[in-house]
């Protein structure tokens, strides 16, 4: 079933319980109505999407008729991400220039069929933070940066689809922050293994939206919007999500069920946003850092990575400047030892 036409943004409110409130936002992102006759939680809502979506987008074409009068207010505060827990959480890495300035700190090669078949790593899902809770890490030492990114949360995906068909399995578009810790990954890597103890939980916005809630944003199953980025209330960056890609979703998704299918409520996120030109500024600290060590900056001198109390906020305007998915905005909390 096609979920093109259904216009909704969804958010998770906290109720005490691990998976919260599912409650239906206005566009403007300034109401909102719990919907528990639909489905108590989005896990729920996903589960049962193909009847689950056509009431959701009725009961809010309804609210918009009436502006949503007796509606409550939205406040952000009180959300955790829009999926608490996940069943899965696999990223990749589809932005040209990301690839190119990371291997390049790495000192390696871009692997071999970088362009042929998407790299994609699998995360820790059981903890998903909201995006006004803090970065929390044991050691500023250990390199904490940023990684702005956008993701799709999906239905259930067959084994075997195409990438074509895997589209239509895209329910939602989310904003996260994959924070990576930098000092730990070249030694996790060398082990052979993958990536562990260097990526700690994700932060996301508080606002699910469907694709057609993205209008002419969402095209060739990418977000085609800037994503702006600022470091302790500082300019430092706003590439477009869409630009200057590998692949796009519905081949990530190909990619991911070629083996085995996924469940609904899986979140698949496209990597860290990046373009080449350099007056975008930069979706994560370290490919600043590359650029400067680039331009023949010294080491003592390169941009530091986040430490205790420093503020972090992440979040795409429309083309009438109105926030899409609400903002990630939260410090970093060093954890007393």
């Amino acid at each position: 079933m096609s979920h093109e036409s259904f216009d909704l943004r969804l958010a998770t409110r906290r109720d005490g319980s691990r998976d919260g409130q599912l409650v239906l936002v206005s566009q403007d992102l300034r109401h909102c109505v719990p919907v528990p006759d639909i489905a108590r939680t989005l896990q729920d809502a996903l589960d049962a999407w193909d009847s689950a979506a056509p009431r959701l987008d009725a009961l809010r074409r309804n609210l918009d008729i009436n502006g949503w009068h007796g509606a409550e207010p939205f406040e952000p505060s009180a959300c955790m991400a829009p999926l608490p827990r996940a069943y899965q959480w696999a990223d990749a890495s589809v932005y040209r220039n990301h690839a190119r300035l990371i291997y390049k700190w790495r000192q390696e090669p871009i692997p071999p069929r970088y362009e042929d078949e998407p790299l994609v790593y699998q995360g820790g899902s059981d903890v998903m933070l909201a995006g006004s809770e803090p970065i929390e890490a044991v050691d500023a030492a250990h390199g904490i940066d940023l990684e702005a990114e956008i993701a799709v949360i999906t239905t259930d995906v067959p084994m075997g689809v195409s990438a074509e068909d895997a589209v239509g399995h895209i329910a939602l578009v989310v904003l996260l922050n994959d924070v990576s810790l930098r000092g730990l990954i070249p030694a996790e890597l060398a082990r052979g293994f993958g990536f562990y103890q260097s990526k700690p939980a994700t932060s996301f916005a508080p606002v699910a939206v469907t694709p057609a809630a993205l209008g002419d944003a969402w095209r060739n199953a990418m977000l085609h919007l800037p994503v702006r980025i600022r470091l302790n209330d500082q300019w430092f960056g706003h590439p477009d999500a869409g630009e200057e890609t590998v692949f796009h979703f519905g081949h990530i998704l190909a990619h991911l069920a070629r083996t085995r299918a996924l469940g609904a409520g899986s979140i698949i996120g496209a990597g860290t946003i990046s373009n080449a030109d350099p007056s975008t500024g930069n979706a994560c600290i370290t490919e600043a850092r590359v650029r400067q060590m680039l331009d023949g900056v010294p080491d003592h001198a390169l941009h530091p990575y986040l430490d205790n109390g420093d503020r972090v906020r992440i979040e795409v305007l429309d083309a009438n400047g109105a926030s899409v998915f609400g903002a990630i905005d939260q410090c970093v909390r060093i954890a007393a030892r």
